[in-house]
């Protein structure tokens, strides 16, 4: 027997093995792990079950296919959530008469200013914030409760920002669809925008029993017992009327006028090309009316336009005590608006934030 012989380790035979069903010890080993790993992964799965089971009230299956996961909201989120228009006028409404605004998150600041200035005109109490976003409703309902109210659908209130923007358009063309809801409800509604400060109540203006108010855009100086009908058309064919103060009484013709500045705003959709917002499409639709509806133009010296206010010292001296409300639009950007208030002593929230029913937005 050669030494290579001695050494050579036997094979090995199932038939002579005592115990035919034992596995050698590497293939036991892998058994042992596959069993496990098996194991491991059905608690796995099991676990992913309890998951889903846990939070499958939240997650919503919208229809581009994507998951999307909501969190529960709070009794106060959902009590404001579901506060419709119809409850949130009831509540706010004085002598069947509310002041309205159209908010998102980014225009608190300004909303605040404006506040400060109606509350000074002891007329805050009939104001209804129709907030564009989640933040602005629950912010203004928890500082002052009832007092704000949102009609879906909710907007990207970030894309609204920029003026002559898509978003933008879109946040204004809701105005003629929120202020014809009011007046089907029956109130008379007064629309600021919050770009806007008072110096005087501007209720004691609104003479007769018009159908609707508004105020002119144009900068030229009218004379101080001008006409109050609606003004000749301009070089686009239609007048510059404001619809950044509006009032209206609840009257068939008022309605007209909203339901037309609808029609308007859909016949002249925004586009690249042509990046318009819903002025124009309510200048065309008072233009198309005329005739229909009882129309009153304030007069100038108490609600000038800010291209005449804040450019033409002059005017501003001649007409000293006469005014009334003050817009602060011929400018673009929160930052120049800011700026230009400050510097004729109308950012009223710097020192008199106190006064408003929101008290300090930081």
């Amino acid at each position: 027997m050669s030494s290579a012989s001695l050494h050579q380790r036997p094979l090995h035979n199932p038939l002579n093995d005592p115990n035919p069903l034992s596995l050698p010890s590497s293939q036991t080993s892998q058994k042992s792990t596959s069993f496990l790993q098996s194991r491991t992964t059905l608690l796995l799965l099991l676990s992913l079950l309890v998951i889903l089971g846990v939070f499958y009230p939240y997650i919503q299956f919208p229809q581009n296919g994507f998951l999307s996961y909501t969190s529960k909201s709070s009794p106060f989120e959902s009590k404001w959530r579901d506060y419709s228009l119809s409850k949130a006028a009831a509540f706010v409404a004085k002598n069947n008469t509310l002041i309205v605004c159209i908010v998102s998150e980014a225009y608190l600041p300004f909303l605040n200013n404006w506040l400060i200035s109606i509350v000074r005109q002891k007329h805050h109490d009939k104001v209804l914030v129709i907030a564009e976003d989640y933040a602005t409703l629950f912010k203004v309902n928890e500082r002052w409760p009832g007092h704000a109210v949102i009609i879906p659908p909710v907007l990207e209130s970030q894309a609204a920002h920029k003026f002559g923007s898509q978003g933008f358009f879109n946040f204004t063309s809701r105005r003629p669809r929120h202020l014809l809801q009011i007046l089907e409800l029956g109130y008379n509604v007064m629309y600021n925008d919050v770009d806007m400060v008072w110096l005087a109540d501007p209720f004691p203006y609104l003479e007769g029993k018009h159908d609707i108010y508004f105020m002119d855009d144009m900068a030229a100086v009218k004379p101080l017992n001008h006409s109050h009908g609606l003004p000749p058309p301009g070089k686009k064919g239609r007048p510059y009327i404001c619809s950044c103060m509006i009032y209206a009484r609840p009257t068939n013709g008022a309605k007209l006028i909203m339901k037309k500045w609808i029609e308007e705003m859909q016949i002249q959709p925004w586009s690249r090309a042509k990046k318009s917002n819903d002025q124009p499409a309510f200048n065309w639709a008072l233009n198309k009316t005329v005739e229909q509806v009882d129309m009153y133009l304030l007069p100038q010296s108490g609600f000038p336009t800010g291209g005449l206010y804040f450019r033409n010292k002059t005017w501003v001296k001649e007409t000293k005590g006469m005014h009334v409300i003050i817009h602060n639009n011929y400018i673009v950007g929160f930052e120049k608006k800011t700026k230009r208030f400050r510097d004729y002593g109308l950012w009223l929230v710097d020192d008199f934030s106190s006064e408003s029913p929101l008290g300090r937005l930081d």
